[in-house]
């Protein structure tokens, strides 16, 4: 279990974090993808609902 432990500490030294300014990009990329996707599926839904209300 220490060994684990140590080896984890040994690689999170070597990992490459983003700077400011890079994290302030990748987080407005992920914010508008899922903004887009919740509106598609939104739409996507409302029309599947109009249709099987058109149909009864």
């Amino acid at each position: 279990m220490f060994k684990f432990l140590k080896d984890v500490a040994r690689e999170m030294r070597k990992v490459s974090w983003p700077k400011g300014k890079e994290l302030t990009s990748y987080t407005i990329t992920v914010i508008a993808t899922v903004a887009f996707v919740a509106i598609f599926f939104f739409i996507v839904d409302l029309g599947i609902t109009q249709l099987i209300e058109w149909v009864r």
